[in-house]
């Protein structure tokens, strides 16, 4: 009952979000609308607001979506005010960006800008409001005693049950009473069933990474006997980075462990902005396009595109394209180059490489080399941001097997290590370093963020060689 409860509290609060920015973007229109042309007739009137409908389907939403991924409602009485005010910011900045898309690349017009900026400002006060009243009751009904407990016995080994109870956030033991604890390495079944029966027990939480499967098993057959839920902690294997979720297989329920970000509105997202993202940047740069097609023919002799098998999501093979910036044939000679590579690793880099003409270096300088990639992203072989791809040889070649957990992401077009130095990065190891810090940080907003640094980066040409 303490996870579905949270999980419903979860759920009332993002509804009760959602109603209250509509409530902001309804009055910033009337407020702009009916209001201001009252103050100062000589405003121009703006159209109804059932004229901008897209904006609630996009703000109303998202914005509590965003707002759950960036942890807003989770641990809300040991928050700080700031905490709450930086994860709206970052969850608006998000939103702010699919309504910027919405109005530049869709064309969907707010009603007024002034009124859409009055409204948003309303509803992420009206949020803000909301949350720390809730902060503040949650604190006097824990103070006062007024919380609404559920009886919990804790049961496995006398250390774990210690560690569990020291661990276990404020929040959540204010929602729970423990009135019991069954230590079921030394204490007979019995004494469990006891302990229901006397203290009007709701639940049984094991944490069983040291105890043996079979006394657990017993004292759950007895949980469900009696009619008491019996909650295992997932945690008896020792994991350094793995998460463990559950999921079903064939009817059966299964215990996974995931190293890497799990399925999510956010995940589903990121996939939505790449493909919309791609397809708007290809419109964009069909000119540099032009400009690459015409400067590769002229300048050398061969194909305008270079396609290479590259490694994707867990290895997977898919065929990459670049704007061809070596003589044709280059990747013959690669050995005769072997000596001046500079990477350390499975990884060929050779600085100032013979084998790259005059056009082909000012591509490479602007990055404008991997414009064809955008193909890639709406292909849905490779992502906006992510570990950049390698040819399959060197994934081949990779020693360590730790590293070759970069590959547990889509490849991107940019990436930490992109806008970290790039080629200046002679370490393979400092390098996977970034793509797995990546990997393991990964949210929407350290996507935009590192989207943000890739322009001055490229305009720099930093590290490009």
């Amino acid at each position: 009952m303490l996870g579905r409860r949270q999980e419903f509290n979860l759920q009332l609060q993002q509804i009760s979000d959602a109603i209250l920015l509509f409530v902001g973007l309804l009055v910033g229109h009337w407020l702009r609308g009916d209001v201001a042309r009252w103050i100062w007739p000589e405003m121009v009137e703006i159209p109804p607001f059932s004229e901008s409908f897209w904006l609630l389907a996009v703000v109303c939403p998202f914005l509590p979506l965003m707002l759950e991924q960036q942890g807003y409602y989770r641990n809300v009485l040991g928050k700080r005010w700031w905490d709450f005010v930086r994860q709206m910011a970052q969850a608006c900045t998000l939103v702010g960006l699919m309504v910027a898309f919405c109005e530049v690349i869709l064309h969907w017009r707010a009603q007024s800008r002034a009124a859409m900026l009055i409204g948003l400002a309303l509803g992420v006060v009206f949020l803000l409001t909301r949350i720390r009243l809730a902060q503040l009751v949650l604190h006097w009904r824990i103070v006062h005693g007024y919380a609404d407990k559920e009886r919990v016995v804790v049961a496995g080994h006398v250390d774990d049950i210690a560690e569990m109870l020291e661990t276990m956030p404020a929040e959540q033991r204010a929602e729970m009473e423990v009135v019991g604890m069954f230590d079921v390495m030394n204490e007979p079944v019995e004494e469990l069933v006891k302990l229901l029966h006397d203290k009007a027990v709701s639940r049984v939480v094991f944490t069983v990474r040291h105890a043996h499967f079979h006394k657990i098993e017993a004292a759950v057959q007895a949980c469900e006997v009696e009619g008491v839920e019996a909650w295992l902690g997932a945690d008896f294997f020792q994991t350094s980075l793995a998460r463990p979720g559950f999921d079903m297989l064939g009817g059966r329920l299964m215990l996974v462990f995931r190293s890497t970000p799990t399925i999510s509105w956010e995940l589903w997202l990121k996939d939505v902005i790449d493909r919309l993202g791609a397809l708007s940047l290809l419109v964009l740069s069909l000119p540099l396009w032009l400009v690459a097609m015409i400067g590769i023919k002229v300048s050398s002799p061969g194909p305008v595109f270079f396609v290479q098998e590259r490694a994707g999501r867990h290895g997977r093979s898919f065929k990459m394209l670049k704007f061809r910036t070596m003589e044709d044939g280059a990747q013959a000679k690669q050995e005769e180059l072997a000596a001046k590579n500079q990477m350390s690793g499975p990884v060929f880099k050779v600085e100032n490489d013979p084998r790259i003409f005059k056009f082909g270096r000012w591509l490479r300088r602007l990055s404008i080399d991997e414009l064809p990639q955008l193909v890639n992203v709406l292909r849905g072989e490779m992502s906006l941001v992510g570990p950049r791809p390698l040819p399959t040889y060197e994934i081949q070649r990779i020693e360590k097997h730790s590293q070759r957990r970069r590959l547990s992401m889509k490849p991107g077009l940019t990436c930490l290590w992109q806008v970290s130095g790039r080629n200046k990065i002679k370490n393979f190891e400092d390098w996977v370093a970034l793509d797995l810090r990546y990997i393991d940080d990964w949210s929407l907003w350290l996507d935009v963020k590192i989207l943000f640094r890739t322009l001055p980066a490229v305009l720099r040409g930093g590290g490009a060689h």
